[in-house]
């Protein structure tokens, strides 16, 4: 306990406790191109505290079994939540569409925000209703992809176009 004075001048009796660092976000992708995410991050964020990992060991993680894109996600959050991050940017979109649903349910204390292809706003600005993804062939196959598709371009021609090697560009 430690005796303070307040505005009036009265003496109050208080516990003064350290100050606690805001919490960081995180930021990851299976490479270099979350990058892009993490400048944005800090021109928009100069006084948050910013984790990054790049996975290029284990890029690109388009043409890896999800499973395996799954364990590394999580070892990737574990790491960044032991770390202080309380926000996690999922900065890859295999990475969010193979793993963001397990990632939220497993760390429900932490928040989660995903890169995933635009279709949303692709269907909503589109004048001749037709719009292109173009995306790893795994992000084009997966659930995830079906379910963005099935709520966001009723009505809109899309064409999924798979770019083997988009990840290594």
């Amino acid at each position: 306990m430690t005796t303070l004075t307040d505005g009036t001048g009265r003496q109050v009796r208080a516990t003064v406790l350290a100050p606690v660092p805001p919490p960081c976000i995180g930021v990851f992708d299976s490479g270099v191109g979350g990058l892009s995410v993490l400048r944005e991050l800090h021109r928009c964020l100069p006084g948050v505290a910013l984790t990054y990992v790049g996975d290029v060991a284990h890029a690109p993680y388009g043409p890896r079994p999800a499973g395996e894109v799954l364990a590394r996600c999580e070892r990737i959050v574990g790491h960044l939540a032991d770390h202080g991050a309380a926000l996690i940017v999922v900065a890859c979109n295999t990475a969010t569409v193979q793993a963001i649903e397990t990632l939220r349910a497993r760390w429900p204390a932490l928040r989660f925000v995903g890169v995933e292809p635009g279709v949303k706003p692709g269907a909503a600005r589109s004048r001749t209703g037709r719009i292109a993804v173009m995306a790893t062939s795994a992000t084009l196959r997966s659930a995830r992809m079906r379910r963005l598709l099935e709520h966001h371009a009723q009505g809109v021609h899309v064409h999924l176009q798979p770019c083997p090697g988009l990840a290594d560009a």
